[in-house]
């Protein structure tokens, strides 16, 4: 006899999660309220030609490139080491510590502070963003936050760090992890989540 497809039914495959209401977006209504971009338009202007122009480029010396933060309001220790390809949305929202190195590719999309203790490494193509959005929001407007590396903390290649989070001191977000909380100090998360 043959056997006819039945519709699944709450219960047969665990407990049933109610739904929330679907949030029907109008980008079109996006006000960008609480983002304040901390320097008038022509600088913004000013920095975005130097990054792109020189700062990003592989014929930029590596030493000018801490110079060329801290001309546009950036707050950079000693012995700074900034491979060619970083990006930095705002210098003006940066601390860098002493001895602190930033691998090629990496970027750090700080529409709020970030701060990056001394002795610290963010590795090739690691991203920090402080912006997010509201999640419930018709309009999407930001939900930014700040980022603290710790010193001695890691971001290894292609791990990223969301708005909001701490790394611990000596902590590390292994190679292609997401940091969305903020970890313990000495702390290792894993692309799998997992903390050791």
């Amino acid at each position: 006899m043959a056997q006819t497809a039945t519709t699944p039914q709450p219960g047969d495959f665990g407990p049933v999660t109610p739904r929330r209401p679907v949030v029907e977006r109008s980008l079109r209504g996006f006000t960008g309220a609480g983002y304040d971009k901390g320097r008038p338009l022509l600088v913004q202007a000013a920095w975005f030609a130097v990054l792109h122009l020189v700062f990003v480029k592989w014929w930029c010396p590596a030493r000018w490139r801490p110079a060329l933060l801290r001309a546009f309001g950036a707050r950079v220790g000693q012995r700074v080491l900034i491979r060619h390809g970083v990006r930095v949305h705002w210098p003006w929202k940066l601390d860098i510590g002493d001895d602190v190195w930033i691998g090629e590719g990496a970027w750090i999309l700080n529409l709020e502070p970030v701060t990056i203790g001394s002795d610290c490494c963010v590795s090739q193509s690691a991203l920090l963003c402080t912006g997010s959005h509201r999640p419930r929001s018709a309009t999407f407007e930001f939900d930014n936050g700040p980022i603290r590396l710790e010193p001695g903390s890691w971001v290894a290649a292609r791990a990223v760090v969301l708005r909001g989070v701490t790394v611990g001191r000596g902590g590390v977000v292994g190679a292609g992890a997401v940091a969305h909380r903020d970890l313990a100090p000495g702390a290792v998360l894993t692309t799998k989540g997992r903390t050791a």
